[in-house]
């Protein structure tokens, strides 16, 4: 915790935070700027790229493969980077990525100006550099939480929109420049200047970073326990079910606004710019008034005022006979669109504990990503079988009813539970430390039979809470020969990975542990014991 951030206490229940709070933490208004600058590069790089293939292929499958190339590394390296950015250093790795982007962009400069290029060796430095984004998104996630209070959350997620979108405006304009000026290889150039200075801008960055005493986890077993506690997390399941529909649908409206700018009134190059530019102008003026507009809609109700206004909005743009309609509408699609997904980002944010922030956000980021390649190709297929237009009022009608759907069948409750990290619970010592095997945990509880449903229902809450932690197996048992005797049994692949679930103990699972001691009878507290299995 920053020395400039006073832990909040429920005797003080802080005003709303205005749109510009969060910067007022020099950590966090350094890294926003330097995330502002990684994408303005980003967005440099996949302009560049996609103009310099056109020059080296004629195929049209060619220039779509550096989309692909760009951002597949998230699909496939979304997970392990989440995984790596939980257990190493994130400053470390946060630094690491910038130089990683910066080497790829001197490589593309030198093959380039060294007349090497080549249409695959571009695929593949494109896919390189989509690694080092791959790798910078989720670590860059789990630290916000780090860099302003809790309250401050919400703001902080609306600028991180703020510099993404205007980074969208500012990274194909200026490579846009050097293209028509001075050629892509400049471009490539700036990105590498700029990654450097953005890299050791973050050395400045004072983060203390403490080591676990029982080591790193191996990455599958961390893969394993992040993919585990999004399936325990009815929070979190439920907010990356709602991200993928709102993503899936509106995604039409990107992927077939070329078409749509050509077949406007006049259309050409500079008309897609302009309506690139409008939607990304809209969401800016939304991530700041954000804050207010929480004020008037609750958020149920904002996810899906905000998917219908996009739907909405899809559909004059499509049927727009010129820029004079579609540009008002590409400006309020960015405000609802920032809307909707500032509010599933914070969402997802509340529900996940520090030690498996990255991962939890790794996967919300592939989330965003499948389910925008998923829908691009089959808003893109229905457009092809029908028309551009009918397409797009598809895909609005489909987001709007689906969502309408979700917000009845899918959880997204108020986040109820503490997340902060507790140490109440302390860790066992075992006379003979088992160096292999599985470890078998019994907690024997004596209910009362006539509380035994409730009891059951209550444990329910503590297979989820166990299985979150990192547990492998649990189990609740009856005695068949005493009603009143149940035991609660969690296993664990090792006795490291047993004492690793202590480490992740937060006050929430400190109250769902007092409210099961509320059903045991008897002076004397639950009985424990632990075994390991032998092989």
């Amino acid at each position: 915790m920053l020395l400039d951030q006073p832990p909040l206490t429920a005797a003080s229940t802080p005003a709303p935070p205005a749109a510009l709070s969060p910067l007022k933490h020099m950590a966090f208004r350094m890294l926003w700027a330097t995330w502002l600058v990684a994408n303005t590069c980003m967005w440099m790089n996949d302009v560049a790229a996609a103009w310099l293939m056109t020059s080296l292929a004629t195929s049209p499958l060619w220039v779509a493969l550096v989309q692909s190339a760009s951002t597949l590394p998230v699909l496939l390296l979304g997970l392990p980077s989440g995984a790596l950015a939980d257990m190493l250093d994130r400053r470390r790795f946060l630094i690491a990525t910038q130089f990683w982007v910066a080497a790829v962009a001197c490589l593309m400069c030198l093959t380039l100006w060294m007349g090497w290029m080549n249409a695959p060796l571009l695929l593949a430095l494109t896919f390189a550099n989509g690694i080092g984004l791959a790798m910078r998104w989720p670590v860059y996630a789990a630290v916000v939480p780090e860099l302003v209070p809790r309250h401050e959350m919400a703001p902080a997620v609306a600028l991180n929109g703020v510099a993404m979108n205007a980074s969208r405006i500012a990274g194909p304009l200026i490579a846009g420049t050097l293209i028509a000026a001075a050629g892509s290889g400049w471009v490539f150039g700036l990105n590498a200047v700029l990654s450097v200075v953005a890299g050791f801008v973050l050395m400045r960055w004072k983060r203390p970073h403490t080591p676990s005493p029982l080591g790193n986890e191996p990455l599958g077993k961390a893969m394993r326990v992040g993919v585990q506690f999004v399936r325990q997390s009815p929070q979190l399941k439920g907010t990356l079910l709602r991200v993928a529909i709102f993503f899936f649908h509106s995604t039409a409206l990107l992927a077939l606004l070329p078409l749509i700018a050509r077949g406007l009134k006049g259309g050409d190059a500079g008309s897609y710019t302009l309506l690139l530019a409008a939607m990304g102008s809209g969401a800016i003026v939304a991530a700041l008034q954000l804050q207010r507009i929480r004020q008037w809609l609750p958020r149920e109700q904002l996810l899906l005022a905000g998917a219908a206004l996009q739907s909405v909005c899809t559909v004059i743009v499509a049927f727009a006979p010129g820029l004079h309609v579609a540009l008002p509408a590409m400006f309020v699609a960015g405000t609802a669109w920032i809307t909707v997904a500032n509010t599933l980002t914070v969402s997802a944010q509340m529900a996940l504990p520090d030690w498996v922030r990255a991962r939890g956000m790794a996967m919300y980021q592939m989330a965003i990503m499948g389910s925008s390649a998923l829908g691009a190709a089959l808003w893109g297929q229905v457009s092809s079988l029908l028309s551009i237009h009918t397409g797009l009022a598809v895909a609005a009608v489909s987001g709007t009813v689906v969502m309408l759907a979700g917000q009845r069948f899918i959880p997204h409750r108020a986040l109820e539970e503490d997340l902060s990290p507790s140490n109440v619970f302390k860790a066992p010592v075992a006379q003979e430390v088992p160096r292999q095997g599985h470890i078998q945990v019994q907690i024997e509880y004596r209910i009362d039979p006539a509380q035994a449903a409730d009891f059951r229902a209550l444990m329910q809450e503590s297979r989820r809470s166990r299985m979150r932690q990192g547990a492998l197996a649990w189990d609740l048992l009856h005695d068949l020969n005493d009603p009143s005797r149940y035991i609660e049994q969690i296993t664990d692949t090792s006795w490291t990975e047993h004492l690793r679930r202590f480490d992740r103990v937060t006050a929430g699972d400190v109250a769902l542990r007092d409210r099961k001691l509320a059903f045991h009878l008897g002076e004397l507290p639950p009985v424990v014991t632990r075994c390991v299995v032998e092989r």
